[in-house]
């Protein structure tokens, strides 16, 4: 049966009275119906196309032939729950797993990152025995009540839910605008500094305030919704060890980040260098190029202590065989069309004073909404004040978008400041 097409006007008001209002859409005061894409491009109802800087879960690009085919010829066989045997599970979690240091080695399936996260978290309680874990402000982990927990990114919103008593919450360890600024320590190890704030926040308030040691620390190897930020030098190297000491593990979140988007290593954890180990890691989001796949890689350590519960861990369709076929996929295409030479993941944020930092997020937003209305370009805006240009588009990304991007924006920032001037 075919499904009946319908207006944009028709979409608008289906949209309103059966979605729930907090599904927020891109640009609600003039939304797009997204009809198609390919590669980096998406196409509106209407035919006009958009340069794609927002969606990196399209990982190799919209509708990619190889991701395609594979999912459509597996859909065709078979797609089944994931207690059955079948090859293209264990073909995929050998792949990952070949991606990984040694260490990690043992792969759980599940449907998307928030499951990922929900699981890492129980798989840290279960083998360190502890519940308090340390958070970075401005975090987002997912959607899932345990994960609201420890985002910052929901917590600090009005309405939110109070953050539970074993959450402690580091600060974002962003040396321009953080708590602690590269222009206020120069020639000093920032990484370390900063690490010494975990480090105080486990001595003070979880060992000898509340009595514990720690279950887990969780960090995206670069924070994506808190505002881009590219983590300092020895940052990771040195709050794993103070995490470890106190009894704890240590969760690399590479949902937005892995697959080789950082340019130079395949996971962003890798950056600071080979020693910087995470005990779990987890993998959504790109891994299916917008199939819902993710997975839970770890230990043969951590992995012992879950299975030494007797709890049988199932997900009905975490790992199934179109799941996997899909990310197997992927992957490949990640290797086979050098896509990490294309990687582009970096921030941009707005100020109105150099001296002062103030964000301009008034700025941003006219930035974001005309990039969109005149130069067909689709970017986001992120970060605690809204002013961060968030790019993260698909891995086929070409330099000459990269161009036409930044000739946009020079364009976009130099009219908004002639335009303040004049207002002045």
């Amino acid at each position: 049966m075919e499904i009946k097409k319908l207006t944009f006007t028709q979409t608008i008001d289906l949209r309103n009275k059966y979605v729930g209002k907090s599904c927020e859409l891109f640009y609600k005061k003039s939304p797009l119906k997204i009809v198609r894409g390919q590669a980096q491009y998406l196409y509106d109802q209407d035919g006009r196309e958009y340069l794609d800087c927002i969606n990196n879960v399209a990982h190799v690009g919209h509708c990619h032939p190889d991701v395609v085919k594979a999912g459509v010829e597996q859909m065709q066989q078979l797609n089944t729950n994931s207690r059955f045997l079948h090859d293209n599970l264990v073909i995929c979690a050998e792949k990952i797993v070949s991606k990984m240091p040694e260490s990690l080695s043992v792969c759980f399936f599940v449907n998307s990152g928030s499951e990922a996260n929900d699981l890492a978290i129980r798989l840290a309680r279960q083998h360190t025995g502890n519940t308090d874990i340390i958070t970075l402000d401005h975090a987002y982990h997912g959607h899932l009540t345990s994960l609201i927990d420890i985002s910052p990114y929901k917590l600090n919103l009005p309405g939110a839910p109070k953050k539970p008593d074993h959450v402690h919450v580091a600060p974002v360890p962003d040396v321009y605008r953080g708590k602690i600024r590269a222009e206020d320590h120069p020639e000093e190890d920032m990484g370390k500094l900063y690490a010494l704030e975990v480090k105080k926040l486990i001595d003070e308030n979880v060992i000898e305030q509340r009595g514990q040691k720690v279950c887990a620390y969780i960090a995206e190897s670069l924070q994506s919704c808190g505002g881009q930020i590219i983590l300092p030098h020895n940052y990771l190297r040195n709050v794993y060890k103070y995490v470890r000491e106190a009894g704890g593990v240590c969760i690399a979140d590479e949902v937005q980040v892995g697959f080789g988007r950082s340019g130079t290593h395949y996971w962003a954890f890798q950056l600071d260098g080979s020693d910087v180990l995470p005990d779990i890691v987890t993998v959504g989001k790109p891994m299916g190029n917008g199939h819902p796949v993710a997975a839970v890689i770890t230990t043969e350590a951590v992995a012992r202590s879950f299975e030494a519960t007797g709890i049988q861990y199932f997900n009905t369709y975490g790992g199934n065989p179109v799941s996997c076929a899909i990310a197997i996929s992927v992957m490949n295409v990640v290797d086979n069309e050098n896509m990490m030479e294309n990687a582009k993941d970096v921030g941009v944020e707005l100020i109105k004073d150099r001296k002062t930092k103030t964000p301009a997020t008034v700025e941003t937003r006219e930035v974001v909404n005309r990039m969109k209305d005149e130069e067909g370009i689709l970017v986001s805006s992120d970060g605690p004040d809204v002013n961060v240009i968030k790019l993260k588009p698909p891995m086929v990304f070409s330099k000459a978008n990269a161009d036409r991007f930044l000739r946009a924006l020079k364009k976009m920032v130099s009219d908004i400041r002639a335009q303040r001037y004049q207002l002045l």
